[in-house]
């Protein structure tokens, strides 16, 4: 972490222990965000943990009222009930409240932001932090939200006729309950032993599925409602950059993978005359997204661990349908969803410090 008269600000993570709070930590300090102090909060069955944040052995720490007192960011990383129970609570003692958990994702909740975004669809900055007149809370989308609004942004100036989105979500989106399942399930079947159905209601492991059982709660279904909302409400009135072109919103659609992490996904774009690659590339890569060099194997869910960007293969024109083209990507679902956290604070902080 960063030392001098930049470390001034008190930092909340709430749901230090689960997967997204983990990662939270590591960016905020891979980042060097400047924190004097990173607060771990969690439920009371967590509290007492041994981690570490900064560098330095702490304890996981109860949430309790005064928690977020001198905080100017609290994070909530941790189910959506924690949020919507202590979101108002961290906004009260005067932090600015980011959200990863979907909970004020709903209009009039939480200002969503994409700041990777902001040249496409402008900036979403508005007032709050410690000491100011107003609070405000800002929703940071899932990984398929960020992966679709950055794909739709970038296409919009070649004005598809359709974009369509299969994502492959990993079981890591059902936090470490889902990655344990699926790893008992293997196991399980490998030695022809009977396997839980906790999380998934459904087998999982090596194989693909388009629902979950009747006792699985989300739904499949309910989750890529979820996620095409999101998007489509943080597409709406958007434009393309120095153009009328409208954003067309994408058709999305959820196959569960069993895999534990890594946010796989193919995309089929259709444009009213052939496209060239190459523009395509370069226009998804001015938002940041990488593509793989010429020859390189295309990203994979193992290839992409750890990293911040989308990453995609190269373009690939459809078969059949001239006008059509293909695109492959893969995203760490844990690393992408943390780091545009993490950066919806550090422009708050650019634009409080200009």
């Amino acid at each position: 972490m960063p030392s001098g008269p930049e470390k001034l600000n008190r930092v909340a993570i709430v749901g230090a222990s689960s997967l997204r709070g983990k990662e939270l930590e590591l960016v905020l300090e891979e980042r060097n965000f400047p924190a004097s102090e990173i607060i771990l909060l969690d439920e009371s069955a967590m509290a007492g943990t041994l981690t570490e944040a900064g560098g330095e052995p702490t304890f996981i720490r109860a949430l309790e009222e005064d928690s977020f007192e001198g905080s100017r960011f609290a994070f909530f990383a941790g189910s959506a009930e924690d949020a919507e129970r202590n979101a108002p609570v961290a906004q009260r003692a005067g932090a600015t409240v980011i959200d990863l958990t979907g909970a004020l994702a709903a209009p009039g909740r939480g200002t969503s932001w994409i700041p990777s975004l902001a040249a496409v669809l402008g900036p979403k900055r508005g007032s709050g932090g410690n000491g100011s007149a107003k609070t405000v809370a800002y929703s940071s989308p899932s990984t398929p939200v960020l992966i679709a609004c950055t794909l739709a942004a970038g296409l919009a100036n070649f004005e598809p006729r359709r974009v369509v989105i299969l994502f492959f979500p990993p079981v890591s989106e059902r936090e470490q309950a889902g990655v344990d399942e699926l790893e008992s399930q293997t196991a399980s079947l490998l030695l022809f032993k009977d396997f839980g159905k906790a999380v998934f209601d459904a087998q999982v492991a090596f194989n693909l599925l388009s629902s979950y059982g009747e006792e699985s709660k989300p739904r499949l279904e309910d989750t890529r409602a979820a996620i095409a909302r999101e998007v489509a409400k943080y597409l709406a009135g958007g434009f393309a950059a120095g153009a009328s072109v409208q954003i067309a919103v994408p058709a999305i659609q959820l196959v569960q993978a069993p895999v534990c992490y890594g946010y796989a996904f193919a995309a089929y774009a259709e444009f009213a005359s052939p496209p060239v690659s190459g523009q395509l590339e370069s226009a998804l890569g001015n938002l940041g997204v990488k593509f793989a060099a010429a020859g390189d194997p295309p990203p994979t869910n193992v290839s992409v661990a750890g990293e911040s960007e989308i990453q995609f293969a190269r373009i690939e024109a459809d078969t059949n349908i001239g006008t059509g083209a293909w695109l492959w990507g893969v995203a760490d679902n844990l690393r992408l969803a943390t780091t545009n956290a993490v950066r919806i604070a550090e422009e708050l902080l650019a634009g409080s410090q200009g």
